[in-house]
């Protein structure tokens, strides 16, 4: 079974940058695709991007489209999440999840069956 472990999260202000990454142990993740989603309080959980397993393949929605850029680095074991031109409204915990089935990348959460703990992202005004 895969563990996640996000990091980079943080407190900024709006317009600037953050890189998120998703540490994967017990298993190799070079096969199975990735997403983030995030969730704000009082809201429920997101789809944010999608990565299929070997990278050819990325999913945004439209909410971050062209701010956010999703990326992998297999050797690693790794995923990214490159976001910028924050806005107040990205605030949330963001969530590294690896999908069920190998080809999968979308934007059901229910696509997905290992998560991690979660960063918080706080954006201000």
């Amino acid at each position: 079974q895969v563990q996640l472990v996000e990091s980079g999260g943080g407190l900024v202000q709006a317009g600037d940058s953050l890189r998120l990454s998703c540490a994967a142990s017990g298993r190799t993740i070079r096969s199975i695709g990735m997403g983030w989603f995030r969730q704000a309080p009082g809201k429920e959980r997101e789809f944010v991007a999608g990565i299929s397993w070997d990278g050819t393949r990325t999913h945004y929605d439209d909410s971050v489209k062209g701010r956010f850029t999703i990326s992998r680095d297999n050797p690693k074991n790794t995923v990214y999440l490159q976001m910028s031109r924050l806005k107040p409204e990205d605030t949330a915990v963001y969530y590294c999840a690896a999908a069920s089935a190998g080809y999968y990348s979308g934007s059901s959460p229910y696509g997905y069956d290992v998560w991690g703990q979660g960063t918080q992202v706080t954006v201000s005004s």
